[in-house]
């Protein structure tokens, strides 16, 4: 079965298009080709090659379009699909321009700078659905925040509280995610360089110039060595990913709870409904952002075990990077929507009384 992002009818539950198109493969592609034109320009601005050989290579890599199935059969022999991306640019780039075409690159510099690119776009969007579940959350705030609720510890009635110490406990959480994403970022979206073995060996000793001016390019973090086997950046974002995914879980949980008979502390408009019993509203959007927390919970597990990579590069815990990290972060995206739905949905907040 494909992912329940992009499932014919699963994805009327899961899917998040925006996201998905910052992730999906016409993107991914267009990101390997700006970096083997970025690339291609800075050989010629460094000297390496001639600057108008760099240039002509640089315009005829954005305008190729190679073709999906060749990638899709390289992938299948090669185990990476920037070979067989190279075969096709060569089609596409003239016999001269060629000089300045992947020479001193490898495979993994293409695909991570590709992906960091995709992050990059999608921690946009993502720092977006932030601050306006932030903002929606304030809205709660100021027009129930002052009722009573029954406080509940451990499933059992506590103490009275009202609903901005509830809805705070949403809220407030929101604010550091977005601070430690602009803490992370830079250790994230970073330039990958680092040719065959990661040493840069192959640009002697223009290395240091052409990360520089690549990551100017691109306009990513130079490194001062590759980090292809070096995966703490990632690592650490799958964590914050399941982070955000935590705290939407949480409100999600709390609404399912108050939206109990008995409980009725919240009240939903357009809920969902079921195939035996038309009566009902089920609380369809909060039960899946808790869904959405327990999946990122336990795909953050295989990120961290992605961080052994041996030796200079790794073929089995970098694939495992490619099964997981996007299935996180469109997890990620699809909750914060969800989220801020539900707040939309949000009819009556509070005790009744």
């Amino acid at each position: 079965m494909i992912s329940v992002f992009d499932h014919p009818w699963l994805g009327g539950l899961f899917a998040e298009p925006d996201l998905s198109a910052l992730l999906g493969p016409e993107a991914t592609l267009r990101h390997m080709l700006e970096m083997e034109a970025a690339y291609a320009r800075v050989l010629g601005a460094v000297g390496s090659v001639e600057p108008a050989l760099a240039a002509r290579a640089s315009d005829q890599i954005l305008a190729a379009e190679p073709a999906m199935s060749a990638l899709r059969s390289g992938m299948a022999q090669d185990g990476v699909v920037v070979a067989a991306l190279v075969r096709e640019l060569k089609q596409a780039v003239d016999a001269e321009a060629q000089a300045a075409l992947h020479k001193g690159l490898t495979s993994q510099d293409v695909m991570d700078t590709a992906t960091i690119l995709s992050l990059k776009s999608a921690n946009d969007l993502l720092a977006e659905k932030l601050g306006g579940l932030r903002a929606d959350l304030d809205g709660l705030l100021d027009r129930y925040g002052d009722r009573p609720l029954m406080g509940r510890t451990r499933m059992q009635a506590a103490l009275p509280i009202t609903v901005k110490d509830r809805v705070l406990a949403w809220a407030l959480p929101l604010d550091s995610h977005l601070d430690r994403l602009a803490e992370l970022r830079p250790r994230l979206e970073c330039l990958q360089f680092g040719g065959a073995a990661g040493d840069r060996a192959a640009s002697g000793g223009k290395a240091g110039e052409i990360s520089d001016r690549l990551a100017a390019e691109l306009d990513l973090a130079p490194t001062a060595k590759s980090w292809q086997a070096m995966r703490d950046g990632i690592g650490e974002y799958a964590s914050w990913l399941s982070l955000v995914s935590g705290t939407l879980g949480k409100m999600g949980q709390d609404a399912a709870i108050m939206a109990l008979q008995g409980i009725d502390e919240i009240r939903l408009a357009g809920g969902g409904g079921s195939s035996a019993m038309p009566h009902k509203q089920n609380p369809v959007s909060a039960e899946l952002l808790v869904t959405l927390a327990r999946f990122n919970a336990v795909q953050v597990s295989a990120m961290h075990q992605a961080l052994v990579h041996e030796q200079e590069r790794s073929g089995a815990a970098w694939s495992l990077e490619w099964m997981v990290l996007p299935q996180m972060v469109m997890a990620t995206g699809r909750g914060l929507s969800l989220a801020q739905g539900l707040c939309a949905a949000i009819a009556d907040l509070g005790a009744r009384g």
